[in-house]
C-alpha cells in the first residue's frame, strides 16, 4: 500500500499515528481530481463515525446512495468506495447529471452508433461501458430526467445497455454510486423520481454533514490547503493566527469544503506577514447566519420520542413551556416579537406567560 493513501482514521500498517486522512489520486483514474478531492479529513468524531461506515459499505458490490449538500465531499467519498472495493484497479468515472445537455443525456450515457442521430459520425461507448469493471459515479442524480430514469432502471435490472442506433444489448458490469443534494423521498413523493430506482439505487446511503456541523475537520482542513498551496505557489506555509483560527471556526461555511479551500487558497496568495490573519481571509460576500433548522421535524422527532418513551407523563407541558420561554427569552421580552416568532396572537402568549408564572396574570374585570 502507498504511503499517500492513508486508510484508518488512527493507525497506519506501519503504527503510525494517522488521524488526519489524506486520500491521494490513483493513476486508474482519466483525469486528476481537484486539489480539494485530496482532502480526505476526518478527525471530527462524527466524520470518524462516518470514516467507519463507508469502511464497511466499500468492500461490497452494493449501490449507494450519498447524501449531503453541495461542496461536502460527495465525489471524494465516492472514490474512497470505489478506491476500498474489490473494483480499485478498474475504472472510476465521474458524471454529473445536472451537466448533461438533456436531449444528449441518454447518448452519454449508454453510448450510440455512427449515424444514430445529426452529428454521430462515428460510433461512441457511452459512460457506463467506460467504467466496466469499474464504478461510475452518477452525480445529482435528482436531475436526471424521468423517461431517462426509466433506462438506468432497467440497465441496473439486466446489467446491460443498449446503444442508441443499435438493437444489440452489451453487459456491463459496474457498480453505481449516486449523490445528491436534494431530499430523494421527497422527489419521489412530488412524482419528479422514481420510486423503483430510489429502492433500487438506495441498498445503502450515506449522509454527508455540513462542515458547520463537523467543525472537528475545519482547522484540519485547512492546515491541509495551506500545505497544498504552499506547494503549488511555491512559499512558506504559513501557520494561522490565533484571531484567523478563531474566525475560520466561527464562520457558518454555507459553501462547506468547496468554499474553505478557496478561503485558504486566497489567503496563501495575500498574506504578507509571518502568519495568516483575519484579514487574509476572504469570506463570502455576506456571511450566512446560523440557518435555522432545514426540517423542524425530523430535529425534533427523535428528542421527543427518547422522552415521550420514557413515559414522561407532564412531556406536553414541559415541551410547550420550554417553547415559550425560549421565544420570550430570546426576543428579549418583547412580547410583540416572541408572539411574531411562534405565529400566535399576543393574547395567545400572554396567557401561556401567565400560567407558566413569567407574568402576572389579567386581573378580572
Amino acid at each position: 500500500m502507498s504511503e499517500d493513501r492513508i486508510l484508518g482514521p488512527h493507525l497506519d500498517r506501519a503504527g503510525r499515528d494517522r488521524s488526519l486522512l489524506v486520500l491521494r489520486p490513483t493513476e486508474n483514474r482519466r483525469s486528476a481530481p481537484s486539489i480539494r478531492a485530496t482532502a480526505f479529513v476526518f478527525e471530527d468524531p462524527a466524520s470518524q463515525a462516518l470514516h467507519q461506515e463507508l469502511e464497511q459499505i466499500a468492500p461490497s458490490d452494493a449501490s449507494v446512495v450519498i447524501i449531503g449538500e453541495t461542496g461536502t465531499g460527495k465525489e471524494l467519498v465516492a472514490r474512497f468506495i470505489h478506491d476500498q472495493s474489490a473494483r480499485a484497479q478498474g475504472p472510476f468515472i465521474a458524471v454529473n447529471c445536472g451537466a448533461l445537455v438533456e436531449s444528449l443525456v441518454e447518448a452519454e450515457l449508454f453510448g450510440y452508433e455512427k449515424g444514430a442521430f445529426t452529428g454521430a459520425t462515428q460510433t461512441q461507448i457511452g459512460w457506463f461501458e467506460a467504467a466496466n469493471g469499474g464504478t461510475l459515479f452518477l452525480d445529482e442524480i435528482g436531475d436526471l430526467p424521468l423517461n431517462l430514469q426509466v433506462k438506468l432502471l432497467r440497465v441496473l435490472q439486466e446489467r446491460e445497455v443498449v446503444r442508441l442506433g443499435s438493437r444489440k444489448s452489451i453487459p456491463v458490469n459496474v457498480r453505481l454510486v449516486a449523490a445528491t443534494n436534494v431530499d430523494l423521498n421527497g422527489a419521489v413523493a412530488a412524482g419528479t423520481f422514481r420510486e423503483d430506482l430510489f429502492f433500487r439505487l438506495n441498498v445503502a446511503s450515506v449522509r454527508l454533514l455540513a462542515l458547520r456541523d463537523r467543525p472537528g475537520d475545519i482547522m484540519p482542513l485547512a492546515t491541509h490547503f495551506r500545505s497544498v498551496y504552499a506547494q503549488s505557489l511555491e512559499r512558506k506555509a504559513l501557520a494561522f493566527s490565533p484571531a484567523a483560527e478563531h474566525a475560520l471556526l466561527s464562520y457558518a461555511w454555507p459553501g462547506n469544503i468547496r468554499e474553505l479551500e478557496n478561503v485558504v487558497h486566497y489567503a496563501m496568495l495575500m498574506a504578507r506577514g509571518a502568519a495568516i490573519e483575519p484579514q487574509d481571509l476572504r469570506f463570502t460576500a455576506i456571511r450566512a447566519p446560523d440557518r435555522a433548522p432545514t426540517n423542524l421535524e425530523e430535529e425534533l422527532r427523535p428528542l421527543l420520542e427518547k422522552y415521550l418513551n420514557a413515559a414522561t407523563a407532564d412531556v406536553y407541558d414541559r415541551v410547550l413551556g420550554l417553547l415559550i420561554r425560549t421565544a420570550y427569552d430570546s426576543a428579549g421580552a418583547n412580547q410583540v416579537r416572541a408572539a411574531e416568532s411562534l405565529g400566535v396572537t399576543r393574547n395567545t402568549l400572554r396567557t401561556h406567560l401567565a400560567h407558566l408564572g413569567v407574568i402576572a396574570p389579567r386581573r378580572a374585570p
